[in-house]
This record gives C-alpha cells, sequence and structure tokens, in this order.
C-alpha cells in the first residue's frame, strides 16, 4: 500500500487553505473594508498575523514536500529531510485556531460613544446581536470581523485535521513494506 497519493492530495488541499487564510488575514486590516487612518483602529490579533504566517506560510512549504512525496519516498517519513515539516502544520494551524478564537471571544475594535474600545466582553456579541450598534464606525464592522475571523478558525482547524490525517498516513508508510513488487 503505498500512502504517497494521499500525501500529494493533502499538499494540494492545503495550498489553496493556505492562499485562502492570508487573503482573509489582509483583508481583516481593513476593518469593514475600508483604509484606516490610524494602525491602532485596527483589532490587536490581526497583527499577530494567524492568517499570514499561521496558517499561510508555516503551511505552503510542508504542502509542498506533501506534494513532492509521491515521487520521492512513498513510505512517509522513511529518510525525508522534508518529514518534519508536517508537525509544522500542525503549529501553524493551531496557532492561527488559537488565535481567531481568542478573536472572536473579544470582538472587534471599533468606535464608540467612548472612543477607539473593544466593546463586548467574553463573547456576548456573538449571543446578542443588538450589542452590535454599540461600534458607531467602521460601518459593519461585526459582521466584517466575524466572517473573516469566523473563516480563519474554521480553515485553520481543517488544516488541522488534514495535517493529522498525514500523521497517521506517514505512520502508516513507515510501518508498512511499501516497496514496488519487483
Amino acid at each position: 500500500m503505498c500512502t504517497g497519493g494521499c500525501a500529494k492530495c493533502l499538499g494540494g488541499t492545503l495550498i489553496p487553505l493556505a492562499v485562502l487564510c492570508t487573503l482573509a488575514n489582509i483583508l481583516l486590516f481593513f476593518p469593514g473594508g475600508k483604509v484606516v487612518k490610524e494602525n491602532e483602529h485596527i483589532t490587536t490579533e490581526v497583527w499577530y498575523f494567524g492568517g499570514i504566517l499561521g496558517s499561510g506560510v508555516l503551511m505552503i512549504f510542508p504542502a509542498l514536500v506533501f506534494l513532492g512525496l509521491q515521487n520521492n519516498d512513498c513510505c512517509g517519513c522513511c529518510g525525508n529531510r522534508g518529514c518534519g515539516q508536517r508537525f509544522a502544520v500542525i503549529v501553524g494551524a493551531g496557532y492561527c485556531f488559537i488565535l481567531s478564537a481568542v478573536a472572536l471571544n473579544k470582538g472587534p475594535k471599533c468606535f464608540t460613544i467612548g472612543g477607539w474600545t473593544y466593546p463586548f466582553r467574553d463573547g456576548d456579541y456573538l449571543r446578542d446581536h443588538r450589542l452590535w450598534h454599540l461600534c458607531l464606525s467602521p460601518a459593519n464592522i461585526v459582521p466584517w470581523h466575524l466572517t473573516l475571523f469566523s473563516l480563519l478558525l474554521v480553515m485553520s482547524l481543517i488544516q488541522g485535521i488534514l495535517c493529522a490525517i498525514q500523521v497517521v498516513n506517514g505512520l502508516f508508510g513507515t510501518l508498512c513494506d511499501c516497496r514496488e513488487p519487483s
């Protein structure tokens, strides 16, 4: 049983997810789709680059390794120098997942009657949409924040699951005799 085909499939799935995560993080730099006048008006978690670094850059290199496994290492990790990079996928996906969960719980930074602040507490805005009016600007910041960080949360979860599948796939490849019959 050759596990390289599975690795190639997973690698091909991780690349578009990494690109989408990077784009979602970039869009978060434009709250409500608008250019901000001051960097302090952007939610703090955006500056930790969870979608760009965690689910973006840290995904691309292992995904490329996964794509190459079919050609040079049918047996998973055996003798492959890039094998350790698959664990970077778990770290990157976990980083993005945690940052997104924290950002969703905290809510967006927006202009309120009291100035630029985080008006929501412990995710209360997720349960009560009537609180959304506390954000006076940027327009539509709450759905913008909620949508993009939710996408990052879901995509990083999918990336983590795909990496776990690849770890199991690599174990099967290591434990099983994958050599082509003579």
